[in-house]
């Protein structure tokens, strides 16, 4: 089968044959019909992450918001069958440990991050193979595109996690999203479907152009304002959640400064090799202010319906984030055009042969 692996970091992706997988006892095989490209793609293109233990090897193929078909499957798999079209976390759970028997699958205590790691290698291929099925596959609706959904893998669950589960978010509550890539679009759509005033922040106009399109009710560009002043004078005092989608220390800092009393900062951007992990955060505002850090991961499968039902009603619609769609041999050209945050959206990888 053909797939992009990584043979040196910064460097074009390999389009070349490798083995096709075969699946584990407990595992499923499923034919990639879609897979975003995702901004965690290019940190792991780049490198990063060594500091968190998810520095991906060279010879991995990357890769990590699939949907597809299940084409076979081991002889233990109950749930998921040949035929059925599914999509897979980024984050695959063993299953079988307290959290993911709790409902928390997405932070499991033997997590294996798809793309990242030798044993769970990524959909910029053909063909992948999803370990432990039956947790790890999730069905989908009849009738939805793979390209639509491919958003789920990552970015638009990921959203959806951090602020409807994570964030305590009501009907009419300021919500100021920073970053307006594809999870901070993703966290725009998802927050006004949510019945929140939505304040988009970026330093691109074409970007908060289709912020503004998704549903926020104002913008600001960072580059020519005062973020956290400007964000507490639109919405009389300060956002009552504030989100930091990129995870650079400019956008968490403004972030956690944009907030007003009692205000809750959610974490969905990892750091980059400036950071290493590290912000430097106004820690007495925080104390005074009674402000509240969040750390959001992904999605626990279980929860996937959730999204499903917002869609069917029409509320959700991962496809208006989806900004293109492009073949497995134009995803390193994707890869570079994010060195300059010039992508916009979710491109989506739907021609792999």
């Amino acid at each position: 089968m053909r797939a992009a692996v990584l043979e040196e970091y910064q460097e074009p992706l390999a389009i070349r044959d490798v083995d096709a997988p075969d699946p584990a006892a407990e595992g499923a095989v499923i034919e990639v019909e879609a897979c975003g490209i995702c901004r965690s793609d290019w940190h792991g293109w780049q490198g990063d992450w060594e500091w968190l233990g998810l520095k991906p090897p060279t010879g991995q193929i990357l890769g990590h918001e699939p949907a597809g078909k299940v084409i076979e499957v081991g002889d233990e798999v109950e749930n998921i069958k040949e035929g059925d079209r599914v999509a897979v976390p980024f984050n695959i759970g063993d299953g079988i440990c307290h959290q993911c028997r709790t409902g928390h699958g997405n932070t499991c205590e033997n997590v294996l991050p798809l793309g990242f790691a030798e044993p769970v290698q990524g959909a910029f291929a053909e063909q992948l193979h999803v370990p432990t099925a039956d947790h790890n596959a999730v069905r989908l609706p009849d009738g939805v595109s793979s390209v639509d959904m491919a958003g789920l893998g990552c970015r638009f669950m990921t959203s959806f996690h951090a602020l409807a589960h994570r964030a305590d978010i009501e009907a009419g509550d300021w919500v100021a999203v920073h970053g307006c890539g594809g999870v901070g679009l993703s966290a725009i759509h998802i927050a006004d479907a949510l019945g929140a005033n939505v304040i988009a922040v970026d330093l691109v106009d074409e970007k908060l152009q289709k912020a503004t399109e998704l549903g926020a009710v104002e913008t600001i560009n960072a580059s020519e304002n005062d973020v956290p002043g400007t964000v507490k004078a639109i919405a009389a005092g300060g956002a009552d959640v504030s989100v930091d989608a990129l995870g650079i220390e400019t956008t968490c800092r403004n972030s956690v400064m944009s907030l007003g009393t009692r205000g809750q900062h959610v974490q969905v951007g990892l750091s980059t090799q400036d950071e290493e992990g590290m912000v430097a955060l106004p820690t007495d505002l925080m104390v005074m202010q009674e402000i509240e850090f969040i750390g959001s991961l992904g999605m626990p499968p279980t929860r996937y319906d959730e999204i499903f039902r917002m869609v069917d009603t029409g509320k959700l619609d991962p496809s208006a984030v989806v900004s293109e769609t492009v073949a497995l041999d134009d995803v390193s050209d994707r890869l570079a055009s994010m060195n300059d945050f010039e992508t916009m959206g979710i491109p989506v990888i739907d021609e792999f042969a």
